[in-house]
């Protein structure tokens, strides 16, 4: 054999090797391990297992949006008095529905716990803990049996369909003295009529009365600053009296004088654009601050709408002086309206120099308010 021969050879040796490689490489192709391709240029390399380039956060990383949410809901709650009335009127929006925003904490915990998150529960004590120390007192029912006297307040609505069964139950209630706002023109003598076996005196003012089982004395007026301005100063007083919304008249009981104040305040108006319109509101609440504030008697009752509530910071020159019988002594917030589903109390009880025992709402009438009740005593 020739050297040419053999070189021949041994190529097709090397071919058909070749050839057998790549079959051993199709084969093993076909029966693929799974392992990885070896970096042809790193002959150094060997397989280590699969790599996570996702390890799961743990329960303290996790929720960290939640949390943030809970600590914002507990800061705001908490500094609501610093939030600005400047525009619309906001931070009195925000103090008239607070109550409300406590259920943002369960929906918070919720998403917590679907988030297996201790960082946001834990983020949710605050302002769990802010909302308890401002209305946690509110869960307990504070009322006691005792006391000397009962009074009712009631925004009867100048639309009520039904002023006779409205007139009874009122009656019916047992109140000794009962304080009735938005008295209708057409129904005062309704109510006259229907209330006269149950209480022998009661004085009227404008749209704002008084009914009671005691004597009554020194009736007057109480500007509560419906007319603002020059126009309003101008007007007769006889033409304001038609419309007249505040009233204080004194009632002789067996500890001895009460000063009995009855409001009924301007309405409010919230829209998307003005925010809270309570200007001719405010001007009320501050008006009759000062009127209690001037009163001689150390025992007074305030009652009527207020159109807000106590934790609004336009009522600060009131409830400087005196407390809510809701507050001192109800079972529950006591919401007034609307009286198809009570959301907010508007309708107020406030007292100084007496003592509250007791304080609740009455069924609902033909008004959209519900009527509110207290029991005081010296």
């Amino acid at each position: 054999m020739t050297g040419s021969e053999r070189g021949q050879t041994m190529t097709q040796v090397d071919t058909a090797g070749t050839a057998q490689g790549d079959v051993d490489t199709a084969g093993t192709a076909q029966g693929d391990t799974g392992l990885p391709d070896a970096d042809p240029g790193d002959s150094g390399s060997r397989y280590t297992g699969p790599r996570h380039t996702g390890a799961r956060t743990g329960p303290w990383k996790r929720g960290r949006v939640l949390a943030a949410v809970a600590l914002l809901l507990g800061l705001f709650m908490l500094l609501h008095a610093s939030i600005p009335n400047r525009v619309g009127n906001l931070g009195s929006l925000v103090e008239t529905f607070l109550p409300w925003f406590g259920l943002v904490i369960p929906v918070l915990l919720a998403g917590a716990l679907l988030r297996r998150s201790v960082l946001a529960v834990v983020a949710l004590l605050l302002p769990a803990v802010v909302w308890l120390n401002l209305f946690g007192g509110l869960l307990t029912d504070k009322s006691h049996p005792a006391g000397d006297l009962t009074v009712v307040s009631h925004n009867v609505g100048a639309d009520n369909p039904d002023a006779v069964g409205t007139a009874r139950a009122l009656a019916a209630s047992g109140a000794d003295v009962l304080a009735l706002e938005e008295l209708d023109p057409g129904a005062l003598a309704t109510y006259e009529k229907e209330l006269a076996a149950a209480y022998p005196h009661h004085t009227v003012l404008g749209t704002v009365g008084v009914w009671s089982t005691l004597p009554l004395s020194d009736t007057r007026t109480v500007d509560v600053k419906m007319d603002a301005g020059p126009l309003g100063d101008a007007k007769p007083a006889g033409v304001k009296l038609a419309y007249n919304r505040g009233l204080r008249t004194t009632v002789a009981t067996d500890h001895g004088p009460l000063a009995v104040y009855v409001a009924h305040l301007g309405s409010v108006r919230v829209n998307p654009r003005a925010g809270l319109s309570s200007g001719q509101r405010d001007a009320g609440a501050q008006a009759l601050g000062r009127a209690v504030a001037a009163e001689p008697n150390e025992r007074v009752v305030l009652l009527g709408d207020l159109n807000g509530t106590v934790d609004d910071r336009a009522y600060k020159d009131v409830t400087s002086r005196m407390r809510s019988a809701q507050e001192a002594a109800g079972d529950g917030f006591g919401f007034s309206w609307p009286a198809t589903f009570p959301v907010v109390r508007i309708d107020q009880i406030l007292v100084r120099g007496v003592e509250p025992e007791s304080s609740w709402v009455l069924p609902a009438t033909g008004s959209d308010h519900l009527p509110v009740a207290a029991r005081i005593s010296w």
